[in-house]
């Protein structure tokens, strides 16, 4: 027997009746998808094909790395849903960014909480530049490089370039490796010795660079050659 469609489930149990009368809080995140998608396919409900779609990408992060010609390929999905799932994605990116925007970004938990649910989502490799004021309160966010990152695109200059342009008195480097292991490559210490030495020259203050991972069997989510005692 298929699955029943959201308008023939009893009105507690449809996502949009459960959300205005218990909040998002009390759904779970293919419930909350499912509001996105609105409908479903023949033999699945939007909830159905929400879960399918959680169980393939094995989570909400694996989900949001996808890009929207991606998701706009999926069964159930298409172009409108896509680019929906695609601003419901940024719209928490943003939020994230908003919150810690009043805080001073001053440790490696901080810098992962601001950054972290994005970039390790990505599937590419993304170079991006915190820009902080003398009290460390972020002033922007600048990315620098996207795709694979080497020792020439990750040259002091670019990375320096936003700090000098907004005038920042501190900066963190942060990038994310698509492996999921956040461990520093040779290549890592290298670029970070030499942004170290740049930073010196031009008296801003590199407070740190991260490494984001993906946290996943347990290990840590991200390095931090500053706890590390390299910065």
């Amino acid at each position: 027997m298929p699955p029943l469609t959201i308008h023939e489930l009893p009105a507690e149990e449809r996502p949009r009746e459960k959300l205005a009368a218990h909040g998002p809080h009390a759904l779970s995140d293919s419930e909350l998808i499912a509001i996105l998608l609105r409908t479903g396919v023949p033999g699945a409900n939007a909830i159905e094909v929400a879960r399918q779609l959680l169980t393939e990408y094995k989570s909400l992060s694996g989900l949001a790395r996808c890009s929207v010609a991606e998701l706009a390929k999926i069964k159930g999905v298409g172009p409108a849903k896509a680019v929906q799932l695609a601003a419901a994605f940024g719209l928490a990116t943003r939020l994230a960014r908003e919150t810690f925007s009043r805080q001073k970004m001053d440790s490696p938990d901080l810098i992962y909480g601001l950054l972290g649910p994005e970039m390790k989502a990505l599937s590419r490799e993304s170079l991006r530049v915190i820009l902080l004021d003398t009290k460390y309160y972020l002033l922007r966010v600048e990315e620098v490089s996207n795709g694979s990152m080497n020792e020439s695109v990750a040259h002091p200059r670019e990375i320096f370039r936003p700090a000098l342009i907004y005038s920042a008195f501190a900066v963190v480097v942060v990038h994310n490796h698509p492996s999921g292991d956040p461990a520093p490559s040779d290549a890592d210490y290298r670029v970070t010795r030499k942004m170290a030495e740049a930073a010196a020259l031009l008296q801003i203050q590199l407070l740190d660079h991260v490494i984001i991972g993906s946290g996943d069997n347990g290990r840590r989510p991200y390095f931090s050659f500053r706890e590390a005692g390299i910065l």
